[in-house]
């Protein structure tokens, strides 16, 4: 039920992401007695559509497109919802949402963000976590919040040389 992480891979597949993200929300949703309305499972395969984390805005052509109401708050309650199932995550400093590879639990996350396309790919933060936590008690600090986004360049973008560009 896991989507394979795609890495920064440049011949991925989006086509199988979407078709798993989808069947492991409906699944998930099933089991969680909650529903994945139709709105709601556009969003998500628009959000999984190429791993470039989308804004809510950036949604709202496809939604009038696709006959639904275009209004804001239409996709910010689908994000809402989906963030709230662990399907999507939000990534604070684009505020915008990009698909979960492990929506069955919850976890931590931070994201690896190229610089230049776009693509973003969750990372593991436990190990960072731990150090936070354990750095902030030593401060007598209590963490509330956390957010890891790291930002670089993907090995296709170092490849080609656009770490020159922007």
């Amino acid at each position: 039920m896991n989507q394979e992480d795609p890495g920064f891979e440049s011949d991925h597949n989006h086509q199988h992401c979407i078709a798993q993200a989808l069947e492991t929300a409906h699944t998930l949703c099933r089991t969680r007695h909650q529903r994945l309305t139709p709105v709601r499972e556009l969003v998500l395969k628009l959000v999984w559509q190429n791993h470039q984390p989308l804004g809510a805005y950036e949604l709202l052509p496809a939604l009038a497109d696709a006959g639904f109401n275009s209004a804001p708050p239409t996709v910010y309650r689908a994000l809402e919802f989906l963030q709230e199932q662990g399907f999507v995550h939000r990534i604070a400093s684009l505020n915008a949402y990009v698909g979960c590879p492990h929506p069955e639990r919850p976890h931590r996350s931070g994201f690896l963000i190229c610089r230049n396309c776009k693509r973003a790919v969750e990372l593991n933060t436990h190990d960072v976590h731990s150090a936070l936590k354990d750095s902030a008690a030593t401060l007598g600090f209590e963490i509330e919040q956390e957010m890891v986004e790291v930002v670089g360049l993907c090995p296709d973008c170092r490849t080609s040389g656009a770490d020159h560009a922007q």
